[in-house]
């Protein structure tokens, strides 16, 4: 696969989140509600699109918990069916539970705390300490930090190829304050304009915006998007379809929360052009077009 520029996720792909950020969702739902959620469950949203933002993840979570309790039958698998069906995210989540004539849509709006549920979750994962520095008040508790949990997957070898022979950018649903933390922990140092947070762009994947923004910043031609999740495939397919000037290529990657043949297979459902164990499978991958001077 020839390219000329790499932009790479964050999340399930430089760093290993399983026991932060996901780990982070399961507990705030429980803490809050009482309600322990299997970490298949979490994938089932993730999978239905539109919940790049963990935040907005918990919420959705949340509001099914909330639904179930007060009459919907709904089993997850149905519901998440339903989300993807109309386009993914918390907004079709509020669409469906709002429809549904048997749920009291007042008591659940009455216990579905959304400030709660992020102060919840940011404590979990910040920590008290972090959460102090970066939130600017008090934690709801005192807490260690998933954050710190964060084993790094991307080795330095393979960061050293990359930033050698391309383009490198971040394409991240984190808050930059966190992308941050992450991309050091990695090893990874990028200029402030290759890199999009969760505060540089309000869309949000998979729209293609911000990895449009870096292939043109890059001047570049056939671009790479690497990411864990159906919605970073998804991104490199919009914004193939938006930007007919250049090619973008999907690549997922087995070290998120997809994994082995049924990961491959919704990869490739979703369109991925390639899928590899881990990022560090890139160099046996990608190589520089012959007409690039990269």
């Amino acid at each position: 696969m020839q390219v000329d520029a790499v932009v790479l996720d964050v999340d399930g792909v430089l760093v290993d989140v399983a026991d932060s950020y996901r780990r982070a969702i399961v507990e705030t739902v429980d803490r809050v509600h009482g309600k322990t959620i299997p970490r298949e469950t979490v994938q089932s949203f993730k999978d239905a699109g539109g919940f790049n933002n963990d935040w907005e993840l918990t919420d959705a979570l949340a509001l099914y918990v909330l639904a179930f309790r007060e009459g919907l039958r709904w089993d997850v698998e149905r519901f998440t069916d339903e989300i993807n069906e109309r386009g993914g995210g918390l907004e079709a989540a509020q669409e469906i539970v709002a429809e549904m004539p048997n749920v009291p849509q007042a008591r659940v709006r009455d216990k579905w705390d959304r400030d709660r549920l992020r102060e919840v979750f940011q404590t979990l994962y910040l920590g008290a300490d972090l959460y102090r520095e970066l939130e600017g008040g008090e934690p709801a508790f005192d807490a260690p930090g998933y954050i710190h949990d964060e084993p790094v997957v991307v080795e330095s070898d393979t960061l050293e190829w990359l930033t050698g022979k391309f383009d490198v950018g971040v394409v991240t649903g984190r808050p930059a304050a966190e992308a941050e933390i992450a991309l050091d922990r990695a090893g990874l140092d990028l200029p402030a304009e290759h890199v999009f947070t969760m505060d540089d762009w309000e869309e949000g994947k998979p729209h293609p915006k911000a990895l449009v923004t870096l292939a043109e910043r890059f001047d570049a031609k056939r671009i790479a998007f690497v990411g864990d999740t159906l919605d970073d495939v998804k991104t490199a397919r919009n914004a193939d379809a938006t930007d007919p000037d250049r090619v973008y290529y999907g690549i997922g990657v087995l070290t998120g929360g997809l994994s082995g043949d049924a990961g491959r297979g919704k990869f490739a459902d979703a369109g991925a052009d390639a899928v590899v164990d881990s990022v560090n499978q890139l160099p046996s991958l990608l190589d520089v077009p012959s007409d690039s001077s990269a």
